[in-house]
């Protein structure tokens, strides 16, 4: 097939690029870097697209970063709303319809939830947070769209994301670990979603013509200490633990301190809980994965 890349500098962006090409397809890309094939900033451009695509994957976005400024917030906005909106403008005059299909990669953030167990694609879309906020606007317009313009449109909300130099919380455990300051609170009994970026690269060629909103898993929600015992067996490191008492006091200590790397929602959030359910994909798209445990560290 052939597939517009968005985002392929970035995390996600780069492993879909690579599979993309290793299983036979031609892939073109857009983005800010002199490198792209269609080279546009789309949080205040709207690209000129020249030809239809089978697939337009858009993974280009901003995440893994606390906005400290209303003009830090804002830029969640302008990158994950308006560039959206700009891009699927472009696709207006470029792509037929009836043969190409939109793939946009989202969040579970948009469910603005903390703690709970398999959490279905039908939950009411809480998030408020700027990037969670962003996501759910751009879903809408995606919805709008696709249904005005008869395009097929699938929009994947993914978890925790595993693949070689992670980023955001995933990095900064695996930085610590390595480094030999990390502490596993108590037991590490909470449970985490979380799915290859791989699996999912795999996936999208996949779902030509579908259409629909599907959370991606890995399926098995692992322990918050398999998480950490992975992570340090392949660093050949070891974990230290703390009993939560001491850190929940910490976290309380935290709350009056600005920008504290511990505080009582960030404890309570290590410590909860959080899954989500991928059934639905698994039933309607044929979804499978592999063991996410072995491709951490």
């Amino acid at each position: 097939m052939t597939i517009l890349l968005t985002g392929d500098s970035g995390f996600l962006g780069r492993i879909f690029l690579q599979e993309f090409i290793a299983l036979g397809h031609t892939v073109e890309t857009l983005g800010r870097h002199a490198k792209a094939d269609i080279v546009c900033d789309l949080a205040t451009q709207i690209p000129q697209i020249p030809k239809s695509y089978d697939l337009v994957v858009h993974a280009a976005g901003k995440a893994h970063s606390i906005p400290k400024t209303e003009k830090e917030k804002k830029e969640f906005i302008e990158v994950n709303t308006n560039g959206t909106i700009h891009l699927l403008e472009a696709l207006k005059e470029a792509m037929s319809a009836s043969s190409t299909t939109f793939i946009f990669m989202s969040t579970v953030a948009v469910y603005g939830v903390d703690r709970g167990v398999d959490i279905k694609e039908d939950q009411p879309l809480n998030g408020t947070s700027p990037y969670a906020v962003s996501k759910i606007n751009a879903e809408h317009n995606i919805i709008d769209w696709a249904q005005k313009t008869g395009t097929h449109a699938i929009i994947f909300r993914l978890p925790l994301l595993i693949g070689s130099k992670p980023k955001g919380n995933l990095e900064a455990m695996i930085r610590a670990i390595h480094k030999g300051y990390y502490v596993g609170i108590g037991k590490g009994e909470a449970r985490r979603s979380m799915v290859l970026a791989v699996d999912v690269a795999k996936f999208i060629p996949t779902v030509a013509g579908k259409d629909g909103v599907y959370n991606l898993t890995d399926g098995k929600h692992p322990y918050f200490c398999d998480i950490e015992n992975a992570i340090a067996l392949k660093l050949n490191k070891k974990i230290r633990r703390i009993h939560p008492t001491w850190i929940a006091t910490f976290a309380k200590i935290g709350d009056y301190i600005p920008y504290s790397p511990i505080h009582t929602k960030r404890f309570e959030k290590m410590t909860s809980t959080l899954t989500f359910s991928d059934e639905k994909a698994r039933k309607e798209l044929g979804w499978v994965t592999n063991d996410v445990l072995e491709n951490l560290g």
